[in-house]
């Protein structure tokens, strides 16, 4: 039985990659420099997964950006506005400018398009195609990697090299500059392939036994384009690389629907996801019981930070062995690690009780140790790790009856806000009075060094409570004052208190905890530390409230208050696995609701619940999708339907495909809803305007994570874009997402080149 992994965290235990990156596009350190970076955190990652007794460790997991770029770049799929910057003078300059936009020297050319990886909160840059597009060897990362390994190692025979297969990598992609309608991207396949034979056969010279070929598009309800695309590559692939050992991937949800897909291709190995979908192994084993081929069990959550159950997991190795035999399987984590911190030794202000239930990326590797011993008759492994849980089942830490009763007696009239939209926004248009196209912004401001040193001199004490609010004061008197001077038309505190949107409220409710190193690559090199939701959930006292009422004493303007939705809580939050995920979330509604209620009685006008991650915790089969929907919405409706009509709720999407899921975003029944558009040029408004959305829209209309800034004519052109699309009425103008991570000097120039664009808007186009 082979023990393996797909992929490790990348950004070091103290996100040395982040601060590398950050230190290289400043300027304050050479190219030397960040590479070495690379090589440290590669080097401590292989040797972590030796230590732990892998028999399989996997190579070029490690990306200083994002994997799917990487792809990219492997195969040659640049496209050609960065290929024509004459004043990139090397590989990573280039990578860089495709991630982050490159505007410099008289170019100025936006960033590629970013979105999710499948129902996570990984980003990734979005591959473009064209028809007859070719393709060949670009980047030669994935050889220098697998050459220090070896070296490293003195051997390759353990080293897995890790790649997106062909099929999802078309998948993930988008047509472009192509007229033709006939032309899909599956269409390339036949062009594509031909160059992953070449990279699988160079490896397998470079002494290689093992290749990863991740398909996650298996778990999707695939068309039959894709479906007859996967054949050929499979059955190419199978016919000219016979002599490595292929690992087929797929993970996030079961391969049931697809699985005779494989029916008459050559595999070694086929992983499955047995921690989303633990149902489809019987079927499985079934079809695979009178073939070769290996089945790689996907046992240890690879997204979530419980310990495993050990009972759940020996019960399905013993019954895969019991089909098949013990030299037909692996064991692995169900997907790649790096959605979860890296090491939970590094906690050490958790509840003993809280942290003994936890395991992080390198607990996980040991985990798989654990289970070897225990299928080869260590049974006290097996007996402690049962007594743990059940001593848990019960625990007052955990559990907390209250709640739960009130979450039980949740009534329609708690889901209803009193009146329809087209009512709300007479009421609430004569009552603010607010221009066409009124211009806002999503929440934050740059956190800058100054500020994150005041929030980290308050944690360690070395500031009293007295002058850390003075001092954050001072932060929102200033942003406040320059909103003001750049004209904009309702106003937001910056958010200077908060380090995180979802972290924030996880210090100020009951059943939820923050850690101080846990922390995960959202894209680039922008990383979150996402809660940890043990127990119950509950409001335990005011969350914002000061700070939001503070800040609307200092102006005349409207002030938005700032929360972030109960969805998106919980989706970025790592959550309890002992109870349904919908009880939690609709404790986590109830909480908000309290705080929103509050808000109002005080006199903020406008509200905004954001719900950024509403679409990525979408099940990935659509036959899932309804039972989602019903306590997504209901949950958000819970925290935001308890306001009179005057009272206006904004809400706030990034970053995902929302043209299928409309009509649910349309049962939100926020007065306002904010999205990304600019990186898409504004795509997702043909959705809306083919589904008539009823309520109003604020478009993003330029991209916060690219440093460019856009000028008046191209914001102005994308507000003309929208309103050929969209009702003018129903149209806000505002950047795409929140601010905290760019520059002063790029935020006040995009800013002010945002509000002339809403101006010049007025005139033009008011009409």
């Amino acid at each position: 039985m082979l023990k393996h992994n797909l992929g490790y965290p990348r950004i070091g235990i103290k996100r040395e990659l982040k601060k590398a990156c950050e230190a290289y596009w400043s300027q304050k350190i050479d190219l030397n420099a960040l590479f070495e970076v690379g090589r440290k955190i590669r080097k401590e990652n292989w040797i972590m997964q030796e230590i732990a007794n892998l028999d399989l460790i996997p190579c070029n997991d490690f990306s200083f950006y994002d994997h799917v770029l990487d792809m990219s770049f492997l195969l040659g799929n640049i496209p050609e506005s960065y290929l024509s910057i004459k004043t990139i003078e090397n590989n990573i300059d280039l990578y860089f400018a495709m991630a982050r936009g490159f505007q410099k020297d008289g170019w100025d050319i936006k960033a590629m398009e970013m979105t999710k990886w499948f129902n996570t909160n990984y980003h990734y840059i979005v591959p473009e195609f064209y028809k007859n597009q070719k393709f060949y060897i670009f980047s030669k990362k994935i050889f220098d990697e697998l050459e220090e390994s070896k070296n490293l190692f003195k051997s390759v025979k353990k080293i897995k090299p890790v790649l997106i297969g062909p099929i999802s990598y078309l998948f993930l992609g988008k047509e472009k500059k192509e007229k033709d309608k006939s032309f899909h991207r599956m269409d390339l396949i036949e062009n594509l392939v031909p160059v992953y034979i070449k990279i699988i056969n160079d490896l397998k010279n470079k002494g290689v036994k093992w290749i990863q070929l991740d398909e996650p598009i298996l778990v999707l309800d695939m068309s039959e384009k894709e479906k007859e695309a996967f054949q050929y590559a499979y059955k190419k692939i199978s016919q000219f690389c016979s002599e490595i050992n292929i690992l087929l991937t797929s993970y996030f949800d079961g391969i049931s629907e697809n699985l005779y897909l494989l029916k008459d291709i050559f595999i070694k190995a086929l992983h499955i996801d047995l921690v989303e979908d633990s149902e489809q192994l019987e079927k499985i084993l079934f079809f695979f019981k009178e073939s070769k081929i290996i089945l790689s069990l996907g046992i240890i959550d690879g997204r979530n930070i419980w310990k495993n159950n050990y009972t759940h997991s020996i019960n399905k190795i013993k019954k895969t062995i019991k089909y098949i035999g013990e030299n037909r399987v692996m064991i692995a984590p169900n997907c790649s690690l790096l959605h979860i911190p890296i090491n939970i030794e590094y906690e050490n202000f958790i509840h003993k009780d809280i942290k003994n239930r936890m395991s992080f990326a390198k607990q996980k590797i040991y985990e798989l140790n654990d289970l070897e011993c225990i299928i080869k008759g260590d049974k006290n492994i097996l007996l402690n790790n049962f007594s743990f849980f059940e001593k848990n089942k019960n625990s007052s830490i955990f559990h907390d009856k209250k709640i739960k009763e009130r979450v039980k007696k949740i009534k329609d009239k708690d889901i209803q806000r009193k009146n329809p939209f087209s009512i709300r926004q007479r009421i609430q248009k004569e009552k603010f009075n607010l221009p066409l196209f009124p211009t806002t912004t999503i929440g934050s401001f740059p956190q800058t060094k100054e500020i994150r040193s005041l929030r980290n001199k308050f944690r360690k004490n070395e500031l009293n409570k007295e002058e850390y609010d003075k001092k954050i004061q001072h932060y929102i008197i200033n942003v406040i004052k320059k909103q003001e001077e750049i004209d904009l038309d309702v106003l937001v505190h910056g958010e200077f208190e908060r380090t995180d949107m979802v972290e924030y409220f996880s210090d100020k409710l009951k059943g939820i905890l923050s850690t101080n190193n846990g922390w995960v690559q959202s894209y680039g090199s922008r990383c979150v530390k996402p809660p940890i939701i043990y127990g119950d959930v509950n409001r335990i006292g005011n969350m914002t409230i000061d700070w939001i009422c503070f800040a609307q004493s200092k102006t005349k303007k409207l002030m938005k208050g700032m929360l972030t939705g109960p969805v998106t809580i919980l989706q970025w939050s790592f959550v309890r696995d002992d109870q349904p995920i919908y009880y939690t979330a609709y404790q986590i509604a109830w909480a908000i609701r309290e705080e929103v209620l509050s808000l109002e009685k005080l006199g903020i006008k406008i509200i905004q619940i954001d719900e950024p991650a509403l679409r990525e915790g979408l099940p990935l089969k659509k036959k899932n999708w309804n039972f989602y929907f019903d306590w997504a919405i209901k949950s958000f409706r819970i925290s935001s339907s308890g306001v009179k009509d005057e009272t206006q709720i904004h809400t706030h999407m990034c970053y995902s495909e929302f043209n299928d899921i409309l009509k649910h975003i349309s049962h939100l029944d926020a007065d306002v809803i904010t999205m990304e558009t600019s990186r898409s040029k504004m795509e997702l408004l043909k959705a809306f305007s083919v589904f008539s959305y009823p309520n109003e829209i604020g478009p993003g209309v330029y991209d916060i994570h690219s440093p460019r800034i856009p000028s008046v004519e191209e914001i102005f052109d994308l507000i003309k874009k929208a309103s050929k699309t969209l009702p003018i009425k129903n149209i806000w103008v505002n950047p795409d997402c929140g601010l905290k991570t760019r520059k002063w000097e790029e935020v006040l120039k995009s800013l002010k080149n945002m509000t002339e664009a809403a101006k010049l808007a007025r005139i033009k186009l008011s009409n």
